[in-house]
């Protein structure tokens, strides 16, 4: 990884390192190879067995040496833009007396996706202890009518020395007799934090899941962006192509996955559903499950509710509960239409689901002990780095370069499940990582397969219950789903 400065208007190149290869580790072992990212060393770590097969590992390493800068904002209110966007924010800057830098960054390129090249406009350099400097330029540019902001160097996808503060969780398959699964807490749609769900599950230990829709009504927030199947049922669909852990008992694999879900009428008439406990869009059909855990929407569709023997025992216009061991239908537009026209109370509606693994072409057998749980970043595929940003929606210079803190799920070559916690956005404490260094750690624990789920402020390990990280929020964020190992 290099810089190059150049006085005047600055130019500085932001690229990732690449990715070399780790030796493999076998079991639950932790490597003793040094740790993959900043200066060489073996990391500092403790170990702590909470469950026979389960241990606990808190990892350390690096010292901060970075410290602070002040970034502009472009017209759209992101920190990067296009060349043409960031000259021009740097010639306003200088009209205003600052003297600010271009700076060329990088956006690594992914399995699916090349290299993006973007530039962001900076002004100053502080050490750590001088971040009052920092904040006092944002005020003056603000004066000035230049939005910015107070930017930590080591937030950066450039080379750093961290330091890093990380949570793993590793386990044996030879020796733990437990097994995996995934939950939703109480309801699809509420959100809740990791800690109560895993009170819920009487977890050993477990790490926040995929990522949720917040761009929905607030009492639906909880509903996860990607597949989601609990104990064989599919609770939310999946986006064709994206990345998802399948869970069959104390087997555990990563794939790329798609959900189908049709409805049959008994006239013979089928027809697709193109959501399961969201909001639904215009001439849409969404099925409700009794999980869901609030009304349905009282848009001005149709509905039909549906009992477990498949009988429609009821035709009402759209909003209400679903009631227990019931499903709903529910349709807007022309899908309300088509509810009118073939199914009628008394008569019978069978739902078709499937969860396709895409890699084999083959259908996930959906039984009590399968989990399926989506909205990640596939990492490793088959012990190489395959990042799928593009496919899972998250090929840009936010999610690829910039650290952040993550949640990583791995597999590594004998079957045993990896969970890790990256902190982050802590300066002088924890860095983070990039989604390029995620796969670095993750390949240097030992991972032959590997996803990156929801991180941020959503990131949280428990074990026994308790918050083991520091999340960067402060405190727990709610969120929409979680994973866990269960006695």
């Amino acid at each position: 990884m290099s810089r190059r400065l150049i006085v005047g208007l600055t130019a500085v190149a932001i690229a990732a390192t690449a990715i070399p290869a780790e030796a493999e580790q076998a079991g639950a072992a932790f490597p003793s190879s040094a740790f993959p990212l900043g200066e060489p060393g073996a990391p500092v770590k403790n170990q702590r067995a909470v469950a026979p097969g389960v241990d606990l590992f808190s990892v350390t390493h690096g010292t901060p040496t970075q410290g602070w800068t002040v970034s502009l904002l472009m017209p759209n209110g992101h920190d990067n833009g296009p060349l043409t966007t960031a000259q021009a924010k740097a010639v306003e800057a200088e009209a205003a007396g600052f003297t600010p830098s271009v700076l060329r960054i990088v956006q690594p390129a992914a399995a699916d996706a090349p290299p993006v090249e973007r530039y962001m406009v900076r002004i100053g350099l502080w050490t750590f202890k001088q971040r009052a400097k920092a904040d006092k330029v944002v005020k003056e540019l603000k004066a000035a009518g230049i939005r910015a902001k107070t930017d930590f160097l080591g937030d950066d996808g450039d080379q750093t020395t961290g330091p890093w503060d990380m949570r793993v969780v590793m386990v044996d398959p030879k020796v733990f007799k437990g097994s995996y699964r995934t939950s939703v807490g109480t309801s699809v749609a509420k959100r809740e934090t990791t800690s109560s769900m895993s009170k819920l599950n009487k977890a050993i230990a477990g790490v926040n899941g995929g990522f949720f829709n917040i761009h929905t009504a607030r009492a639906l927030q909880g509903d996860p962006v990607g597949v989601s199947v609990v104990g064989g049922k599919l609770l939310s669909e999946g986006t064709p192509g994206r990345s998802g852990l399948v869970i069959t008992g104390r087997k555990a694999w990563i794939t790329e996955l798609r959900s189908a879900v049709t409805a049959v009428s008994s006239d013979g008439t089928k027809v697709e559903v193109k959501g399961v406990n969201r909001a639904a869009t215009a001439d849409e059909l969404v099925l409700y499950t009794e999980e869901f855990g609030a009304k349905t929407a009282a848009d001005g569709g149709s509905e039909v509710v549906v009992d477990a023997q498949g009988r429609i025992v009821k035709a009402r216009v759209a909003g209400g509960v679903v009631p227990r061991g019931h499903y709903v239908l529910h349709g807007t537009g022309l899908m309300a239409d088509w509810l009118h026209e073939h199914a009628w109370e008394t008569w019978t509606m069978k739902i078709d689901t499937k969860v396709i693994d895409l890699r084999t072409g083959r259908a996930v057998r959906l039984t009590p002990q399968t989990y399926v749980m989506g909205g990640g970043v596939g990492l490793l595929r088959n012990g190489r780095v395959r990042i799928s940003a593009a496919a899972d929606g998250h090929a840009s210079v936010n999610m690829m370069l910039r650290r952040h803190p993550r949640t990583i799920v791995g597999v590594n070559k004998s079957g045993g499940l990896i969970l890790v916690t990256v902190d982050g956005r802590n300066p002088g404490v924890s860095v983070g990582a990039s989604m390029v260094e995620a796969a670095q750690i993750m390949r240097w624990l030992g991972a032959k397969q590997a996803i990156n789920f929801d991180g941020g402020g959503s990131t949280a390990m428990v074990v026994g219950h308790k918050v083991v990280n520091r999340p960067s929020d402060g405190r727990e964020r709610t969120i929409g789903d979680a994973l866990f190992i269960t006695p």
